[in-house]
């Protein structure tokens, strides 16, 4: 690992076909971070397959076929460095699985690149909102708009600027201040601004994409909560034993510390003590927010874990809530929602079916205020406070005592129908 440079989870989002993939492997190999013969054997590959111009999204997808036969523990974790910050590239995959890893893959992104195609007839598209929309709920800082594709575009100033009006008026409706987010014109295949500079648009001024990146704000780490480390996967590692990873949200873990994962199995709470740490296939004596670890804890058996479970401190474990009150804002339901609906949460790693037991009051979702007490139902653009009781024990926080674990998205057969956060509990 880059020892003293500041780390940073970076997230490629996007409306699928606008070139996720396919800007990471551009932005990669320019950076050097992929030598000439991996990218040939992809080039041939791409070609084999019938897919030229697929090659830098091969970069990605390899990682998650290498991912698939469990070779690494690393996920589609994608390193990378620059001189001043040291980046691991979480790439969205597919829309199919994207929301219930955007919202374990987001909720990890300190920030985003939202990748829109200037390609006539592109621009914004459902799930451009949506993934702007659910970053914002998730709480992510800063996002930066690169618009792709601008050589199918024809290099055309007056189209860049009809993409950024259009995003720039969706960033406002969201609650991001456009003015504060830099967009910058591309075109990842060709290689223009990604890593050089292009020489095909000389009205644009602004920094190539690896700048942009480079000019990020340095995240400030949650090291003074609590530890709180939601559970993504259970290996079973052969010499080693069960080996948990996940992503530090807040806190930090050490190596002899007494812990314990709840809600665990039958909901009672696994304690144990941390023997282990391991980041890029390299040993630590302690990981903090931030930090993709494996980790080997004395007193856990396969049984015991699972993904949607979290770790914190033995004497302050993450909380268990039989009851939970959230605001929530409604994005994509078909009809209406009341009491009674029971969709799948999706909160840090956990997805767990919950149903809602009270809609409290609807609200401004601007100002807070009340426009309504106990209404029967709400609808698309709705925000509102609602009371909701799982299925089954789950960790979640209060949003004023740590926001990283309060945040949700609301799943329904394929739909992210709403997003929100906790803000009362009742304990186990």
């Amino acid at each position: 690992m880059a020892k003293g440079k500041p780390h940073m989870n970076l997230v490629f989002i996007g409306h699928v076909d606008h070139g996720k993939s396919t800007t990471v492997g551009r932005l990669l190999y320019d950076a050097g971070n992929i030598d000439e013969q991996t990218m040939k054997k992809l080039k041939e590959k791409a070609q084999e397959l019938g897919k030229s111009g697929f090659e830098f999204a091969f970069v990605m997808d390899n990682l998650k076929e290498e991912r698939e036969r469990g070779v690494t523990i690393d996920l589609a974790h994608k390193k990378f460095e620059t001189d001043k910050y040291y980046f691991t590239i979480i790439d969205a995959p597919g829309h199919k699985d994207f929301i219930k890893n955007m919202i374990t893959g987001t909720s990890q992104a300190d920030a985003a690149v939202v990748v829109v195609s200037a390609n006539p007839g592109d621009g914004v598209q459902a799930q451009t909102k949506e993934h702007i929309f659910l970053a914002r709920t998730l709480g992510v800082q800063q996002i930066i708009i690169y618009v792709n594709k601008m050589d199918m575009a024809k290099y055309d100033e007056k189209r860049f600027n009809e993409v950024k009006d259009q995003v720039t008026a969706l960033l406002k409706s969201v609650g991001f201040k456009p003015d504060q987010i830099p967009f910058v014109a591309g075109a990842s295949f060709p290689g223009d601004n990604v890593f050089k500079k292009s020489t095909n648009m000389p009205w644009y001024k602004g920094a190539t994409l690896l700048e942009t990146i480079n000019q990020l704000k340095e995240p400030e780490k949650p090291t003074s909560l609590p530890l709180r480390l939601p559970i993504q996967d259970v290996y079973n590692i052969t010499g080693i034993g069960v080996v948990p990873v996940g992503r530090v949200e807040t806190g930090i873990m050490k190596v002899g510390e007494k812990v314990i994962a709840t809600p665990g199995r039958e909901g009672k709470g696994v304690p144990g003590e941390v023997k282990s740490i391991e980041m890029h296939h390299e040993q630590m004596q302690e990981a903090l927010p931030g930090d993709n670890v494996g980790f080997n804890v004395r007193g856990f058996g396969k049984k015991d874990i699972a993904r949607g479970d979290v770790i914190g401190p033995a004497d302050n474990p993450p909380t268990v809530a039989t009851e939970f009150t959230a605001q929530i804002v409604v994005l994509n339901h078909p009809s209406v929602v009341t009491v009674g609906y029971t969709p799948v949460f999706h909160i840090h790693t956990a997805q767990v079916a919950c149903q809602i037991i009270e809609i409290t009051k609807k609200i401004n979702p601007a100002t807070g205020e009340t426009l309504q007490e106990k209404p029967d139902f709400i609808k698309n653009g709705d925000a509102a406070i609602i009371k909701v009781k799982p299925v089954q024990p789950l960790v979640i926080e209060k949003q004023k005592d740590i926001p990283q674990l309060a945040r949700f998205a609301v799943r329904d057969s394929g739909l992210t129908v709403a997003a929100g956060m906790c803000i009362d509990l009742v304990k186990k």
